[in-house]
């Protein structure tokens, strides 16, 4: 967008401040569907986003590889059958141009388009004790008095973009997967270097090795990774899955994950050889059953997680062959399905490509960029025409704590979570009336699900919520503290029985220098959670102060 587009867009700073009853963060799959219901309820809503079109996640990261690791059936909105069968998939796990384009046919089938204001980031949000009401700001000067902010920002749209001194001299091309241009980057011939092998790392190495001239990747932290099998999509496929409609509508939900598999195998009722069965039949799928639906013990038993990790560790070593890649490229200090499973397409072969190099970085950091590339502690300078990070997000609370959130008595969102980070149920926080989240911490929806099964949710509940307070002539709601502490010690006995609890990876903010560590995902289920939370609206929603 030019300059003159933006000053043409841009409010008079005198102009009337607007009024809403709600104001939306975001328009990505959580923020289409929370303008929809709100919408439905005859409120004057409106979202916002920094992008130019609607997508979240998926309009932002459109680098090399990006797609689906859920099976695209299931990552859907599930509220109208004709909007589910309105779109048909070409493959099981698409790429996220064709994602981009279901979200935005999600966008035109429900004319969300006149209620979203695009290219605007919000800067600030304070909440007015004498109005009960929130005063929001843009970075376009526009002001915004609203009843309800309802943040839909999304788990992983905080990129950790500034990570290494001397970023700004490098005189090549720099990318950040989560911000990655709509232009081709073209790879060809050129010396590239990626920092980061997490699930978007392997995305993006699988996609870029044989384009590239000579591809160099800094490798800290292994990952266990499934092998992906994506079968194309014709008409019979879609037809099969779409007759499936009520059977996932009423299952996913209540699934442990929010996918369409759950666990229904226990370690200690099979054989040694039934066991092998189950690990080799989910590993097959090609999916993340292994992981989400072979044994659940593995999140529990230290002795279970070492023979699934080595299960995996077996099928990997099988691909890799090579000793040196082996010892850099399979996990050791930690156990499958403690981090985040990443599904790969030819990831680990691309490391026997003569054109690819494994730098390990783990004992001998990156300690700079430099004009000419990257320079790791033992001096070396590794000389590159384009730097692609994979750095990862701070996830769950970054998208809210880089807008200035202040609450009851000045207090702010940002120091809060600097000290403890606390939700009631990851949908309101104690001392933020009226403030409704979405995908951040102490929820399933943090990490731990198929997204759009947790963000549906959410949305539901948060809908039902205010439809209550209208309904009840109530015009604020906060949870006490009583309820919040309550929920954070249920949140932390859970997940503190969990082996999630005793790794470092961004599941806890390891990731982010400085961030308090707690596991950031509700660990008790999908299911569970969807339960819990309709007990609280049931209960005319006791713990909450409403007036």
């Amino acid at each position: 967008m030019t300059e003159a587009m933006l000053e043409a867009k841009r409010p008079n700073r005198a102009s009337p401040v607007r009024k809403l009853d709600a104001l939306i963060i975001g328009a990505g799959v959580a923020g289409l569907y929370q303008l929809h219901q709100l919408r439905e309820l005859g409120m004057n809503v409106r979202a916002y986003d920094t992008a130019s079109n609607v997508g979240g996640t998926w309009y932002w990261n459109r680098y090399p590889g990006a797609r689906f690791d859920s099976e695209a059936y299931i990552y859907q909105y599930l509220f109208s059958e004709e909007l589910y069968k309105g779109w048909s998939w070409s493959e099981k796990f698409p790429s996220q141009s064709e994602i981009e384009r279901w979200l935005n046919y999600v966008a035109d089938r429900l004319n969300l388009r006149p209620d979203i204001q695009f290219d605007t980031t919000i800067t600030d949000a304070k909440f007015d004790e004498t109005t009960n009401r929130w005063t929001v700001k843009t970075d376009t000067g526009e002001t915004i008095d609203t009843q309800f902010l309802v943040t839909c920002g999304g788990m992983l749209s905080a990129p950790l973009t500034n990570v290494f001194s001397g970023q700004d001299t490098f005189k090549g091309k720099l990318f950040h997967t989560g911000r990655w241009p709509k232009e081709p980057v073209d790879f060809a011939s050129k010396r590239v270097g990626v920092v980061g092998i997490g699930a978007t790392g392997i995305q993006v190495i699988q996609t870029i090795a044989d384009q590239a001239g000579h591809l160099t990747v800094f490798v800290r932290t292994p990952q266990y990774a499934v092998a992906m099998k994506n079968p194309k999509y014709g008409q019979q496929e879609v037809d099969a899955y779409k007759a499936r409609f009520d059977e996932l509508k009423n299952t996913i939900p209540n699934t442990f994950t929010g996918f369409e598999y759950d666990f229904v195998h226990k370690w200690a009722d099979l054989t040694p050889e039934k066991r092998r069965e189950v690990l080799e039949e989910t590993w097959q799928d090609g999916s993340l059953k292994l992981w989400l639906a072979s044994f659940g013990e593995m999140f529990f038993d230290e002795k279970v997680n070492e023979e699934i990790s080595e299960f995996v560790r077996d099928k990997m070593r099988a691909r890799l062959k090579d000793p040196k890649l082996i010892d850099m490229l399979i996990p050791k200090d930690y156990g499958f399905g403690t981090h985040r499973v990443p599904l790969k397409s030819n990831y680990l072969e691309a490391y026997l490509r003569p054109n690819v190099e494994a730098v390990n970085v783990r004992d001998n950091p990156i300690v700079r960029v430099t004009p000419k590339g990257i320079q790791t502690a033992d001096e070396k300078l590794y000389e590159l025409d384009i730097i692609v990070l994979a750095t990862g997000f701070d996830a769950g609370t970054g998208a809210l704590t880089r807008i200035d959130i202040r609450g009851r008595g000045g207090r702010s969102l940002k120091e809060d979570w600097s000290r403890d980070i606390r939700t009631t149920m990851g949908l309101q926080v104690h001392g933020y009336p009226n403030l409704f989240t979405t995908a951040t911490p102490l929820a399933p929806s943090a990490a731990l699900c198929n997204m759009t099964t947790c963000l549906q949710q959410q949305t539901e509940w948060i809908t039902d919520c205010i439809r209550y307070m209208r309904d009840h002539d109530l015009t604020v709601c906060e949870p006490t503290k009583e309820i919040e502490d309550r929920w954070v010690e249920h949140h932390d006995e859970t997940a503190n029985a969990t082996l999630i609890s005793k790794t470092a990876s961004w599941y806890l903010g390891s990731n982010v220098e400085g961030k308090p560590r707690r596991v950031l995902s509700y660990t008790g289920g999908v299911g569970t959670y969807r339960q819990k939370c309709a007990e609280v609206a049931a209960s005319g929603y006791q713990g909450f102060d409403m007036r």
